[in-house]
């Protein structure tokens, strides 16, 4: 999870993609990562290593693509069960299957699940967060090898916009210190997001 929660634009299902601004998430993408830039070099929320945060310049991205911005069609997943999300770590936390996005990139019907940690949700301004985890194709080439991670701000509507260039790395890519959930396997996306943040280094 990113202390930093800035979450996705949900829309009506009668509003059509043509409707949105892209200039708008293009300005809302440079004002987040300026924002995420300080909080790194803030050293009581910084995930870096104090040496690491000395040299700290700013995190690297792929180009902003306007192509990475999908419209989603949102399927609640009725009664989900409760279940224990593997991590980086012995750690376990407990997490809902919320529902699933799809949605078409590259011409490929994809998608991805939306969980909710059941524990996170019992505290004050988190009570609407959801979580994607997913891989794809530059993991652990461009991207970090562990996956990436996209917030989202329930409750959704049966269509919502996805922005990939939000896509960020968890704590894990910058300190091993930090236990991150890995994404589950239904979150593998089989091409390429070249949109979002890219990899550190290794740890």
């Amino acid at each position: 999870m990113k202390k930093l929660l800035i979450p996705l634009l949900v829309l009506s299902c009668s509003t059509a993609f043509s409707q949105v601004d892209t200039r708008y998430y293009r300005l809302e993408s440079d004002s987040i990562r300026l924002a995420t830039d300080h909080e790194f070099r803030n050293k009581d929320h910084s995930p870096l290593s104090p040496s690491d945060r000395k040299h700290f310049e700013g995190l690297r991205y792929f180009a902003y693509d306007t192509d990475y911005l999908v419209v989603a069609k949102f399927e609640r997943t009725p009664d989900g069960r409760p279940f224990q999300m593997q991590t980086t770590t012995e750690r376990l936390p407990r997490y809902v299957k919320y529902g699933v996005l799809h949605f078409t990139l590259e011409g490929k019907e994809l998608r991805l699940s939306v969980y909710q940690n059941l524990d996170l949700i019992q505290r004050a301004g988190y009570e609407n967060y959801l979580f994607i985890p997913f891989n794809d194709s530059t993991n652990g080439f461009e991207s970090y090898g562990g996956g990436r991670y996209l917030d989202i701000q329930g409750p959704l509507g049966d269509t919502v916009i996805i922005d990939f260039n939000r896509a960020y790395n968890p704590y894990c890519a910058y300190n091993s210190r930090y236990s991150c959930p890995i994404p589950p396997q239904e979150n593998n996306l089989p091409l390429r997001i070249e949109a979002g943040v890219l990899s550190w280094k290794e740890h």
